[in-house]
């Protein structure tokens, strides 16, 4: 990802003035970040709450695509709006999946009243990615669980390269199935099932390439600029 925002970045004009990776990451201090008017965040869930407090530390807006960190997304907040700092997160960036967030919303409005139809996520990544699910299927179980009568918290499933690495329990009748599968050189799958005795309903996105993601960070990166504040791809969307 850090290379495809570098490539979207600098195609529309923008200067790369600092890389961080694994070789560099020990000598991320805020002062490096003295002449950055932004950082962008796609790292690891284990390192992305200390990216954002050292942006934080040297006041820079900062993007966060990186999941899986979101169990300090509390404290991230009151310090960001305690202190007038700027911040845009996403569990993915892409302007498809927002719409197909909008659409999984609408659907699960309706869906929600229903005991004739069962519901399920699929998500499939390429097998660099640490977290599972996926940040954005566990947005997409939020706007599920959120209206529904009939589940009420979700379950993981875990493949890895085709193989089971996280087994089944028994899934209960109000629990909301979430399968992961991890596949090389798979950008990203997302789908929701609902099903029935009579038929079924499916929605799907598919990322071709990582640069919808790209383009969205860089996007998110120059429309934080100048504000104060947290904020989402709905904020900068407008799609309600």
């Amino acid at each position: 990802m850090g290379k495809a925002v570098e490539r979207v970045a600098e195609a529309k004009g923008h200067e790369i003035v600092y890389k961080i990776n694994l070789e560099n990451a020990n000598n991320f201090l805020a002062i490096s970040l003295k002449n950055v008017d932004v950082a962008i965040d796609f790292s690891m869930p284990t390192s992305a709450y200390d990216n954002i407090m050292k942006c934080f530390d040297a006041n820079v807006p900062v993007v966060v695509g990186t999941t899986g960190w979101y169990d300090q997304f509390d404290e991230v907040k009151k310090r960001c709006i305690k202190e007038g700092q700027s911040m845009i997160y996403s569990s993915n960036f892409s302007l498809g999946v927002n719409i197909f967030f909008k659409i999984n919303k609408l659907l699960a409005r309706y869906m929600g009243q229903r005991k004739d139809y069962d519901v399920m996520i699929e998500e499939v990544h390429h097998t660099e990615k640490k977290d599972h699910p996926s940040g954005t299927a566990l947005s997409l179980a939020k706007q599920i669980l959120e209206p529904s009568q009939t589940k009420h918290s979700w379950k993981a499933r875990l493949f890895f390269d085709k193989h089971e690495d996280v087994p089944m329990q028994s899934l209960q009748p109000d629990e909301l199935l979430i399968e992961s599968k991890r596949i090389k050189d798979v950008p990203g799958d997302h789908t929701v099932i609902y099903s029935s005795a009579n038929d079924s309903i499916t929605i799907k996105h598919s990322a071709v390439t990582r640069n919808g993601f790209a383009e969205g960070a860089v996007l998110a990166a120059e429309w934080i600029l100048g504000k104060k504040g947290i904020y989402t791809m709905e904020d900068l969307l407008k799609l309600d």
